[in-house]
């Protein structure tokens, strides 16, 4: 439970500084958007391609990921069939959604709790690689296809090799090609990826911080019914599908169990958040998401622990 807590007291640490520097102005009037696009555009793939080049594709394929995978996409489509009866989004607005709604934590909290908690960091794997290569490419194929009402629609072409040609995604095919054949970066290329790779999550953490600033009260403006939307089915929903997935649809018990319900019951990445702000889709609703489940699911994890143990 102490790495529980010390999780997510240094992801509260470094959001704070970034609502500092937000505050003073410090890094001017833009900075939640630059740090973002930092955080997306360089940092995070370079984050991904050392994560994957170590990783073992083959762990995808696990009774686990049925679980965990499961309750995923089970969430996000919740959430798109409800929010669009009820409020007519348009498919960006969705995917943001969605996203938010079912896209964990899996670096930041999800490695430390599977370390401390669990014992082993391979139970976070199944939940990371499908997000990384399933739940990111898709979303992000929509975000990046949509375009303003001035512009042009984007080809069938540019929306099918949107996938390939997004920064996160290429970092993921490079590091599973140097995971399958085995080769590894010499270290003139490995010592600059490794410092980039090193600004992801501050970045991002920063950039959440700084968007806080003179933001309303989460869940308060015309997407309030949108958030809590999300915040029910991360907090609640998908933790919940991942436990009977798990126990009565592949036969898991004990840790393995613990895992896959724990895994899902995080709060929502901060990449959710840096996505839909590249994008400037619905970042404002992802913003309040990954605040308010990040609060919310502390109780959650510690409950679920107590209880599976």
């Amino acid at each position: 439970m102490t790495a529980v807590l010390s999780g997510f007291a240094a992801l509260a640490a470094v959001i704070a500084v970034g609502w500092l520097t937000g505050r003073t102005g410090a890094l001017g009037p833009d900075a939640a958007g630059v740090l973002s696009r930092l955080s997306y555009f360089v940092a995070t793939p370079a984050l991904l391609l050392l994560t994957l080049a170590e990783a073992d594709p083959a762990g995808l394929f696990t009774a686990a990921l049925v679980a965990t995978g499961g309750s995923a996409l089970v969430a996000a489509a919740l959430y798109a069939g409800l929010a669009r009866w009820w409020w007519r989004l348009r498919p960006a607005s969705l995917t943001t959604g969605a996203l938010a709604s079912s896209y964990v934590n899996a670096g930041n909290l999800g490695l430390p709790i599977a370390v401390y908690v669990l014992g082993d960091a391979t139970y976070v794997a199944p939940v990371l690689l499908f997000q990384v290569l399933v739940m990111a490419p898709v979303g992000l194929a929509v975000l990046a296809g949509s375009r303003g009402p001035d512009a042009g629609a984007p080809s069938r072409w540019q929306v099918l090799s949107q996938p390939v040609r997004t920064p996160v995604v290429l970092g993921c095919l490079v590091g599973l090609l140097l995971a399958e054949t085995g080769w590894r970066l010499p270290a003139v290329v490995l010592q600059p990826v490794e410092l980039l790779a090193a600004l992801a999550v501050p970045a991002a953490l920063l950039a959440f911080g700084s968007s806080l600033h003179g933001a309303p009260r989460p869940a308060s403006g015309d997407g309030g019914g949108q958030v809590w939307l999300a915040v029910a089915l991360k907090t609640a929903v998908q933790p919940a599908l991942a436990y009977a997935l798990g126990r009565w649809g592949v036969g898991l018990a004990g840790v393995p169990l613990l895992a896959v319900t724990l895994t899902s019951a995080l709060p929502t990445a901060q990449n959710v958040f840096v996505y839909a702000t590249t994008y400037d889709r619905g970042s404002a609703v992802a913003r309040d998401v990954v605040l308010l489940t990040t609060v919310l699911s502390v109780p959650v994890l510690l409950g679920v622990a107590l209880l599976l143990r």
